[in-house]
């Protein structure tokens, strides 16, 4: 690409935005593009579109794991390897493939066809075990399907752009629920014509016409909505803490930014309803006085980011975004903004700090967002779940949301169950289901074996064992349980799993995506890993298990953010919970079992 053509591209970005700094993700992401990785170069060629040095842009670059500070191959193969892949045989996976490249994971061909890297969880774990081919996601494939394999590896060493044998797969929708997932199964319900023929849009003209910003948000208070992404806080309670008699401008910004491994709601709503998003971001917006939003979505979500922005070009081509909607005097604004690999930018204040252009630090709270949030404004930050269900409210009334769910939590939510079941998938349920009852909706532990031990809530969850799953899925009730929803997803282990072994791979998660602000964690992440690993190979001991317990401790609330209390909590409860088992795995120097099978090796933990 010319010059020219990249400096008028720039230019199309940098109106986005209200700071020219809080273009800085897409700008590398198009230099990136354009020539394959981010040079010095192009560093500095940043720096003056923005007004930045050059040392910022760099501790950018380096921040994110998505960009390439040197050149690559003309493709890239991600192979993901965190917990829920590796339940399902991801290291055999890697094995093949690194056997079949003859390259290690960081490596790129001789021929610079491709390069492997091995990455921590993409949010496809109900394709387990997969990969990412460029843009696009494949899988599952079991270690044993050699076939399959050999298909993705030619794909791999083909040019980019020519045919591909294995397409990304469908989504796998396993449930067509009353409030969420009503038009996941129709593939021709994604779109503005299908969506509102079905209704689609009248809760935003009724609150548009007829509803002020304050009942609005009295509404979905009385709806018992409560926050989705994993914190649980009412919705309509935190809309309520904007100020409204600032003159500054407020702000909606949408938490895309799916990266909990066990997790992959959010990419449903994206791929088969944005319009749903769209028109509660829309309601969200006037309860706020917001004329300006972003969504902030992870870097790897390329189809999701495509799909969504065509359903943001035809609301603006049919008035439902842009200036006067509708003709009710409402001007809303919407800005799909990329992340490029980060999981702490989750996190609400890391991800503003991520959007105005900097590394994913989180802010000390207060200022809590509403009040100082990105640009210094007011800002609401909700995540894509907790935004699609407010049409609902609107549309149905608060009431019929609210006796969906539990006395303090309303409605259905989408479940993500993976790992060790029959039906790995999204299943929409009210949040007063079981946790037993959607393994069991989910089929059920495969292969006829017994349960061990489920996470609930997302791989930060404390695990619970077999005998603990009777217990409702809202948040009070897992919190009672000694758990938590957290991000609704649902990791299911069989009686094979080695739990020093699941430990290591969530310590492995945490250590690589702490993002080194809090000492604590910082510190405390990698020691924790490097603990667990040792035991792993063979070499622990008793007392590192008392280690572990005492630095998790250390850890658990002494940070900015919740990051290191999320790391703490797997080791605290893995070794409560199955402290014989890792006892028994230090005394015989590992598990004791013998040498697996290459078919066990499917499920190496």
């Amino acid at each position: 690409m010319k010059l020219t053509d990249l400096e008028d591209r720039a230019e199309v970005i940098l109106r986005r935005y209200e700071e020219p700094k809080a273009a800085m993700l897409p700008l590398l992401w198009l230099v990136q593009e354009n020539q394959g990785h981010v040079s010095p170069e192009a560093e500095a060629w940043v720096g003056r579109l923005l007004g930045v040095s050059i040392t910022h842009v760099r501790e950018v670059v380096s921040f994110y794991n998505m960009y390439h500070t040197e050149p690559v191959g003309r493709r890239e193969l991600r192979v993901c390897t965190s917990l829920p892949c590796r339940l399902r045989g991801a290291d055999g996976l890697l094995e093949r493939i690194r056997s079949s490249l003859k390259i290690s994971p960081g490596e790129t061909t001789p021929g610079k066809e491709v390069t492997l890297t091995e990455v921590e969880c993409l949010c496809a774990c109900e394709m387990a075990p997969m990969a990412q081919l460029d843009e696009r996601f494949v899988g599952p494939f079991p270690p044993q399907e050699k076939e399959a394999i050999e298909t993705l590896i030619q794909d791999a060493l083909s040019e980019p752009g020519g045919p591909e044998a294995t397409p990304e797969p469908e989504p796998y929708i396993c449930s067509d629920g009353p409030v969420l997932s009503t038009r996941f199964k129709d593939p021709t319900g994604t779109w503005l014509e299908a969506y509102t023929a079905d209704g689609g849009y009248s809760a935003a003209r009724k609150v548009l016409t007829s509803m002020t910003p304050a009942q609005v948000i009295e509404e979905v208070m009385g709806a018992n909505l409560r926050g989705l992404g994993g914190a649980g806080f009412p919705a309509g309670k935190k809309w309520s803490f904007i100020p409204t008699d600032s003159a500054r401008s407020k702000y909606l910004v949408v938490n895309a930014d799916e990266g909990e491994p066990g997790t992959f709601k959010d990419r449903y709503i994206l791929e088969r309803d944005p319009h749903a998003l769209l028109e509660g971001m829309l309601i969200a917006a006037y309860a706020i006085g917001s004329h300006k939003a972003y969504v902030y979505i992870r870097g790897e979500y390329f189809r999701p980011a495509q799909r969504l922005q065509r359903a943001i070009d035809e609301a603006y081509g049919r008035g439902w975004l842009g200036k006067n909607i509708q003709g009710s005097g409402f001007d809303l604004e919407v800005v799909i903004h990329p992340g490029a690999g980060a999981y702490i930018c989750g996190e609400e204040t890391a991800l503003l700090t991520s959007l105005e252009g900097g590394k994913g630090f989180p802010r000390l709270k207060p200022p809590f967002p509403a009040i100082s949030g990105l640009f210094g404004c007011p800002t609401i930050v909700n995540n894509v779940e907790t935004i699609a269900c407010v049409p609902f409210i609107l549309r149905h009334g608060a009431a019929r949301f609210s006796e969906i769910g539990t006395a303090t939590q309303g409605g259905t939510r989408l479940f993500c169950v993976s790992g060790h079941v029959v039906r790995p998938g999204v299943y929409e349920a009210p949040v007063s289901v079981t946790l037993r009852e959607l393994v069991e909706v989910a089929g059920g532990v495969r292969d006829g074996k017994k349960l061990k031990a489920v996470i609930p809530g997302g791989i930060s969850a404390k695990i619970l064992t077999a005998d603990e799953i009777d217990v409702a899925m809202d948040f009070d009730s897992l919190r009672g349980a000694g758990s938590m929803a957290g991000s609704g997803g649902v990791i299911v282990m069989d009686e094979s799993t080695c739990m020093i072994e699941a430990l290591e791979s969530a310590a492995r998660f945490f250590a690589d995506e702490s993002c080194g602000q809090c000492s604590p964690c910082r510190e405390g992440t990698g020691w924790v890993h490097r603990i667990v690993h040792r035991i792993t190979e063979g070499r622990g001991t008793f007392q590192d298990l008392d280690d572990l317990l005492a630095i998790a401790g250390d850890m658990e609330g002494k940070t900015i953010c919740v990051f290191a209390d999320a790391a703490a909590w797997p080791v605290q409860s893995y070794i409560t919970k199955f402290r014989d088992e890792f006892e028994e795995y230090i005394r015989n120097g590992r598990s004791g079992r013998t040498r697996r099978s290459e078919e066990d090796e499917a499920c190496p933990v």
